[in-house]
């Protein structure tokens, strides 16, 4: 089903997961059992990434193609402006539709490792609102899109330049946006309100990150622009040696947030998997009230 139908068709809050393509035989064997593990909780949606410069081109198509016709989930397959053209972008488009794939999302997406910052192929598009464009004269997918109720890293502009560019994406064909995560809901607030207040009315998603290491998630966080607040800091440190421990305030303090955000009338969570289920089946579990 087209992400545009479920949304339209919601009559609670929802909830997406995003997977990334493993590498490996065997990490594609786990991804298989998180997805198996998720199916519990029934997720809208599935979002599969794609890798820097295409590099897991080959393994997100087949994991979305296997999403749709194995488990009864809708795919989302991403899409992003590096290393291809316009003509291998229709190309992979024409192969998504005769598989049946109805959803993309759609975002410029980071340089390849080793490349200091992002440019464009010959033919190819330099933003996500361009691909968006594109996308929408491809064929009949809907479209997502990221946004960034921080600020992307790259930009000078900080949120104003997010919401700007937003407004373009909706009006280049962006049926929904998911958000980078975050942290701080007062942000994603001030952040929404400034959305609608600039015209901006498509659902915008908060995107969710449960902390399962500590390290690891102060590192994604200085790449990725997500702010830690000082008051998380002060509850992780101590215990950040003790995964155990930091996977169970990550899943304490993500229920904390997504009952804040689903009081507040969002439209769904989506929650960074990182191809693990636990903490995501344990945090909706704990929400079932509100979903």
């Amino acid at each position: 089903m087209k992400l545009s139908e479920i949304l339209a068709k919601a009559d609670k809050p929802l909830i997406s997961c995003e997977f990334f393509p493993p590498k490996t035989d065997k990490g594609e064997e786990n991804l298989w059992l998180c997805l198996k593990e998720l199916q519990a909780i029934s997720p809208a949606y599935i979002s599969v990434t794609y890798g820097a410069g295409g590099t897991t081109q080959d393994r997100t198509k087949g994991i979305v193609t296997r999403i749709k016709d194995e488990t009864g989930l809708s795919p989302v397959a991403h899409l992003t402006c590096v290393g291809a053209s316009r003509d291998e972008l229709a190309e992979l488009l024409a192969d998504y539709r005769a598989a049946g794939i109805e959803n993309i999302l759609a975002l410029r997406g980071d340089a390849p490792e080793g490349v200091d910052r992002f440019e464009a192929v010959s033919g190819g598009f330099s933003h996500a609102t361009d691909l968006i464009a594109f996308l929408r004269e491809q064929g009949d997918f809907s479209i997502a899109c990221a946004t960034y109720p921080e600020g992307h890293p790259e930009s000078a502009g900080g949120v104003a330049d997010d919401i700007r560019y937003l407004k373009l994406k909706q009006d280049n064909g962006a049926d929904a946006a998911v958000t980078q995560y975050f942290f701080d809901n007062d942000a994603f607030f001030r952040f929404r309100d400034a959305c609608r207040a600039a015209g901006i009315t498509l659902p915008i998603i908060p995107g969710i990150m449960p902390i399962g290491n500590y390290d690891q998630i102060v590192r994604f966080s200085s790449m990725c622009g997500a702010t830690i607040p000082a008051w998380l800091h002060e509850q992780m440190r101590p215990i950040s040696d003790d995964l155990e421990a930091v996977k169970a305030l990550g899943i304490e303090l993500a229920v904390k947030q997504c009952r804040e955000l689903l009081q507040a009338g969002v439209p769904g969570l989506h929650f960074y998997t990182l191809n693990r289920s636990e903490a995501t089946i344990a945090i909706r579990n704990q929400l079932t009230d509100l979903l």
